[in-house]
């Protein structure tokens, strides 16, 4: 029986790249994103190559277009084995001039929303013995930059978030982990420049493909040992001390 993934922020970016990873190991593939036009898009050229997959509408933002995505996937498809947790905004703005209403949208939807599809996905995960879950945070959970403090703070809350489902979650053998991406380059990858490249350890910047590899590796049974953790994929930024001279 081929499992039922949902990708949120499936139409762009990293979540476009976990979908394609996802498809081509014949998962039933649920695309979820507000980006209707090129949700649909994905979806049609996945279709296209054989692959099944399913584009719903969903504002992530929305308690009730989440719960929509949840009961139409599972009408469609009968259940939900894998849970991705991708869609995610930010917005980079002096604290004196974040208002209140942008810093709740941000963190309803890098936070509240995955908590919230969790909880969902994970009953009926419960109904098939297993599940997985992998939510997408970044290293801005870890180190920061000026003016990025309720990104910094609803990656760093997906984080805790993560270990606490983990452990609430762990009798109904469902795995909850965590990635965070570093620079990962969703343009045209050719126009980076060499110091791009070489301020990495690794000696190259990250691609979607990069993030969508450990996805499938996170959520594959055979790796049910993994639970609660957080795995940086950054090409070693973390853990490089940077001087300037």
């Amino acid at each position: 029986m081929n499992k039922i993934v949902i990708v949120t922020g499936a139409s762009n970016g990293i979540g476009k790249a976990i979908v394609k990873e996802f498809a081509a190991a014949y998962y039933h593939v649920i695309l979820a994103d507000i980006d209707v036009e090129k949700g649909i898009s994905h979806r049609d050229h996945l279709l296209e190559q054989g692959y099944t997959a399913e584009f719903i509408a969903c504002d992530v933002s929305d308690p009730e277009s989440i719960k929509n995505l949840l009961s139409e996937t599972v009408k469609k498809f009968g259940g939900i084995d894998i849970l991705i947790n991708n869609a995610g905004i930010s917005e980079f703005t002096p604290p004196d001039d974040l208002s209140i209403e942008k810093w709740d949208l941000i963190l309803n939807t890098n936070l509240r929303a995955a908590f919230l599809l969790t909880r969902g996905a994970a009953k009926e995960m419960n109904k098939r013995g297993r599940g997985s879950v992998v939510n997408i945070a970044s290293t801005r959970a870890l180190m920061s930059e000026k003016n990025s403090e309720a990104y910094a703070a609803s990656k760093g809350g997906l984080l805790a978030l993560t270990h606490a489902m983990a452990l609430s979650y762990s009798d109904q053998n469902i795995t909850i982990n965590c990635i965070s991406p570093g620079w990962i380059h969703t343009g045209d990858y050719e126009k980076l420049r060499d110091v791009d490249h070489q301020q990495h350890p690794s000696n190259r910047v990250g691609k979607p493909d990069d993030i969508a590899r450990a996805c499938l590796f996170l959520t594959d049974p055979a790796n049910d040992f993994i639970t609660g953790e957080n795995l940086v994929i950054d090409g070693g930024m973390t853990h490089k001390m940077i001087y300037e001279h």
